[in-house]
């Protein structure tokens, strides 16, 4: 019976204060705010800036892990109970407290900044940082976009969630840029990188409800300096039907 005692303290810790079984924690959970921003918005870049900066968490109860991804990087933390809820720690001192608010993750830093996540749909076996990328994706650029203007003009364009594009004229590979170098190098302006064949480059584009403006991506940097993209001359025009 000694054991008894620590066992039943034990239970208590992993149980915390919450309501919610530890379980409940688990799966993958994508900032939806983020996404609906972009959506209603005209920059992609400053609704993901102003949401962020993470936008997808992974939660492990049992192997006690607990990951987040930012849309560039992601780090992978360790997780514990405590008496609000369970607290995730990363090397280099980072923390993070998770709670749950009804359906919602609810992701704390240690200076306050709380952000808001959803479950997502689907598999937790999706790679890091997928399940945001194509919500992302299929809500932003979901749809028929008919070319008004370009090479290629009346084709009908798909952008999929899993990153291929139909009907545009030479590139079959999207991806938009959410984070780090390429959104530096951006200079303030939104960026998708356009390939075919694994060969490919970037491209400065503009959207504005259901048209989007597709520009060649000039660079005004210095040769020994960061690239900082603007756009150059418009290549392509879509209207989403």
């Amino acid at each position: 019976m000694r054991h008894a005692l620590p066992l039943a303290l034990a239970a208590l810790l992993l149980g915390g204060c919450a309501s919610h079984k530890p379980e409940d924690f688990n799966g993958t959970w994508i900032n939806q705010d983020a996404i609906d921003a972009a959506v209603k918005g005209t920059s992609l870049r400053q609704a993901l800036a102003d949401h962020g900066p993470v936008f997808e968490w992974k939660v492990d109860v049992k192997n006690q892990k607990a990951s987040f991804s930012n849309g560039f990087e992601a780090a992978d933390g360790r997780l514990a109970a405590n008496q609000k809820d369970w607290q995730v720690e990363f090397e280099g001192g980072l923390s993070e407290q998770l709670t749950l608010a009804g359906d919602e993750l609810l992701a704390k830093d240690p200076s306050g900044h709380t952000q808001t996540f959803v479950r997502a749909q689907g598999s937790n076996s999706t790679p890091l940082g997928s399940s945001f990328e194509r919500e992302l994706y299929k809500a932003y650029l979901g749809g028929d976009w008919k070319i008004l203007e370009g090479r290629g003009q009346g084709a009908v364009v798909r952008f999929s969630d899993n990153g291929s594009v139909t009907g545009l004229p030479g590139p079959d590979r999207f991806a938009l840029c959410m984070a780090g170098d390429c959104a530096t190098m951006g200079a303030g302006n939104d960026s998708l990188w356009l390939e075919r064949n694994q060969l490919g480059a970037p491209w400065i584009f503009k959207r504005e409800g259901n048209r989007l403006e597709i520009f060649q991506a000039v660079n005004r940097a210095q040769p020994d300096e960061m690239p900082q993209l603007a756009a150059g001359a418009r290549q392509w025009v879509l209207e989403k039907n």
